[in-house]
Parts: C-alpha cells; sequence; structure tokens
C-alpha cells in the first residue's frame, strides 16, 4: 500500500498511530530505534508537577515525540522546516485521535524560531532536538551542523524552564 498505519506505544496502555510511507530518501516517517527516548521522555514529562508540561520538539519531522508528549499530557510546540513533514505529522495526529491535543505545528527555520523564542521570554521544561547534518530552512536558510550547533544549542539552553528541564 503507499501508507500503512504502525503503532507506538506511547505509555504503558495507550498508543499513537503514525502512517508510514516510503518517502524520497527511503525514510519511513518514522524512526523505531528513538522508542527508549519517548519512554524517558515520558517520564521526565510526569515529574514536572503543579503546570502542563511545555515541550519544544524542533526538527519534529513527521511527530512521533511531539504525539507521545501530546499523549503524555504536555503542551507541544513542533517546529520543522517542510510543509510535508508537517502535513504527515498533522496526519499521524488525526490518526491518533488526538485532534484536541495542544500541538502547534510550526514551518519555521529551527535556529530562527529558538532566537525569537529567547528574546520573548518563553520557557520549556523539555527540548527535543534531532538535527540533521545539513538542511535548508523554509526560506532557504543553511543548516550545517557543525557550523550551526554550538550557538543554536547555547539558544536552547536559554529556553528551559528553571525547575524539571530536560533537554535530549
Amino acid at each position: 500500500p503507499e501508507a500503512w498505519p504502525v503503532k507506538v506505544p506511547a505509555s504503558a496502555d495507550e498508543a499513537i498511530t503514525m502512517h508510514c510511507k516510503l518517502s524520497g530518501l527511503w525514510h519511513l516517517g518514522l524512526f523505531p530505534e528513538q522508542l527508549p527516548h519517548w519512554q524517558w521522555m515520558i517520564e521526565r514529562l510526569a515529574a514536572v508537577k503543579g503546570e502542563t508540561p511545555r515541550v519544544l520538539n524542533l526538527f519534529g519531522y513527521t511527530g512521533a515525540a511531539s504525539l507521545i508528549a501530546a499523549r503524555a499530557g504536555a503542551e507541544v510546540t513542533h517546529v520543522d522546516a517542510s510543509k510535508k513533514a508537517i502535513a504527515w505529522g498533522r496526519e499521524n495526529q488525526t490518526a491518533s485521535r488526538l485532534e484536541a491535543a495542544k500541538i502547534r505545528w510550526l514551518l519555521d527555520d529551527a535556529a530562527k524560531f529558538v532566537a525569537r523564542d529567547v528574546r520573548r521570554g518563553k520557557t520549556y521544561h523539555m527540548i527535543l532536538v534531532d538535527p540533521p547534518k545539513f538542511g535548508r530552512g523554509p526560506e532557504g536558510e543553511i543548516w550545517d551542523l557543525f557550523t550551526s550547533l554550538p550557538a543554536f544549542l547555547n539558544d536552547c539552553v536559554k529556553l528551559l524552564a528553571p525547575q524539571h528541564a530536560a533537554m535530549v
């Protein structure tokens, strides 16, 4: 088939649904080797007390981590530079029956977004960062892991909430 659903554990008794498809670089839209990271994320989000956990997912691709965080009760800001990946993520949100979840799907350059949120004084309990080695933003911005990462991570650290913060 053109696409097929895959259930991904989001807790002991819940799952999200990801639509897998063969795309350009033979990616399926899901990286199952990330499952241990997602399980760790769920545990860390449960430790946030007194407020709704806020998650920033940078280079979020088709949204597996965003959907799992939302299923765990987090407010999620999902940033990716690919219009196709954002649309695919929204499709996965619907397939997971998480239409009411608080997920902001943003088509943006991750570095520019982070710099703006630093200026705005925003904070997140968790920041997920899974950048490519090289990429282009929606307006042709260039991302090069080796030259862009240090300043980018420095800005990400400024966005971490003082308590319960984690960056992966």
